[in-house]
């Protein structure tokens, strides 16, 4: 493994993170389940950066890929028609709540984005966006440029006017103490503000995620973004919902994020899960909005065939195992213990999520201070206890966790055991 790692570092940028004190190659998985280059068996609880939705080696994703490759067609290209691809989208339209919805595919969630900007700027005639403090919307020039978190950010450079909102950092000074309700009104009022003083006539739209990924898995208050949406409505600006991480029932409150919201946005994005491991991406859109457009547009690689026959079982395979519900269950267990857990252990600040999104908060004991070098303490013993999470928050100091839609209930509950051990192991260790 050290070899592997030696040439990893040769050959590919020093930015590009890996987990661990010693990385770990991952060689075979099945269902929730995967196996590194050494034997060692891992209950997954990140899936690939919430990307294999409904786990590994999945007969029915396996067997649509090989008979489309068993045609010998893995691409054409958008220049002829798609059959797997109208299908999809026709499935997507619908479930999507948006009127008169189309649908344009991508390759990924940052191209996604990248799309659904466009098409924003290009209807308002405007450079003008909002976006959320704490937010990540991918890693191109124009999706850096609406990521607030300095982490995932290169330069200060954008092609767009972007102003940031408050909504998930109720951890402020100024917003302390507050109630829902209080926060929500004051958040609205700087959204008045901004849109009265930074704001330099039309704005395009505001982008967000109902879940923030990256962030910490950290959420608006209910309320919010309905709020939100009235001063936007108001002056004729679009809401963008980026359901890169959010999509497909993983909040097991609603089968996309925003909705959870009560909200009905203009577009939607969404990538990672749909695909279960395949590469795909795309914007569903007002009709007006996605046709709007003049100039000639295609998509050489979004949307392929293969592409298109592992999310269309993906999809079908969610929705025939109503795996939200299975989300909103298998979440409600985990989450439920974790804040059992939280009071005896000081180095946990926060305990938060939606069915099969959630997230550990680690703090200094001593001082409540976001604690990154608590949160990679938790990764390695995590690890070997054989469970694998993810790590984020605005300050690195926070487990992401994110199992694929199929967790059982004795996998949650394994699962949670490991976590709750992990945490009382670094929790012994800094305790005073």
């Amino acid at each position: 493994m050290s070899d592997l790692l030696a040439r990893h570092r040769a050959v590919l940028p020093d930015w590009l993170a890996l987990y661990y004190n010693e990385p770990i190659e991952i060689v075979s998985g099945k269902g929730c389940r995967v196996v590194d280059a050494s034997g060692k068996s891992y209950l997954d609880f990140f899936a690939g950066i919430l990307t294999n939705m409904i786990g590994y080696d999945v007969p029915e994703v396996r067997e649509a890929v090989e008979r489309q490759i068993a045609t010998g067609v893995v691409h054409t290209s958008t220049v002829y028609l798609l059959r797997g691809q109208i299908e999809l989208a026709e499935k997507i339209a619908r479930l999507s709540g948006i009127e008169n919805a189309k649908v344009f595919f991508t390759n990924s969630g940052t191209e996604a984005n990248e799309a659904a900007l466009l098409l924003a700027t290009y209807a308002r005639r405007s450079d003008q966006v909002l976006a959320m403090r704490q937010s990540y919307h991918g890693r191109s020039f124009g999706t850096a440029g609406v990521t607030g978190n300095r982490s995932w950010r290169n330069n200060s450079l954008s092609p767009l006017n972007v102003h940031f909102l408050h909504g998930t950092d109720r951890h402020l000074p100024q917003f302390r103490g507050m109630t829902d309700a209080e926060y929500v009104a004051a958040c609205v009022e700087d959204l008045r503000h901004v849109l009265a003083t930074a704001a330099g006539g039309d704005v395009a739209a505001l982008i967000a995620e109902p879940v923030q990924g990256v962030g910490g898995f950290t959420t608006a208050p209910d309320g919010l973004f309905a709020a939100y949406k009235e001063v936007l409505d108001a002056e004729g600006i679009l809401f963008v919902s980026d359901e890169v991480q959010t999509g497909w029932g993983r909040t097991g409150s609603a089968f996309f994020g925003i909705h959870g919201h009560g909200v009905a946005p203009d577009m939607m994005t969404f990538a990672k899960g749909l695909g279960n491991g395949f590469a795909v991406g795309g914007v569903v859109a007002r009709g007006d909005l996605m046709d709007a457009p003049h100039a000639t547009g295609l998509s050489t690689f979004g949307g392929n065939p293969v592409a298109m026959a592992a999310a269309g079982a993906t999809l079908d395979y969610v929705l025939d195992h109503d795996l939200q519900a299975n989300a909103a269950r298998t979440g409600t267990l985990i989450i439920d213990g974790l804040r059992e857990a939280a009071p005896r252990l000081p180095i946990v600040g926060d305990v938060r999520g939606r069915g099969l999104m959630f997230a550990v908060e680690l703090v200094d004991p001593a001082t409540g201070e976001p604690a990154p070098a608590l949160a990679a303490r938790f990764m390695e013993e995590s690890r070997k206890a054989g469970l694998l999470v993810g790590k984020g928050g605005l300050y690195g100091n926070v487990l992401r966790m994110a199992p694929p839609l199929t967790l059982t209930t004795e996998e949650a509950a394994e699962g949670l055991g490991i976590v709750v051990a992990a945490l009382e192991a670094v929790n012994e260790e800094v305790a005073p």
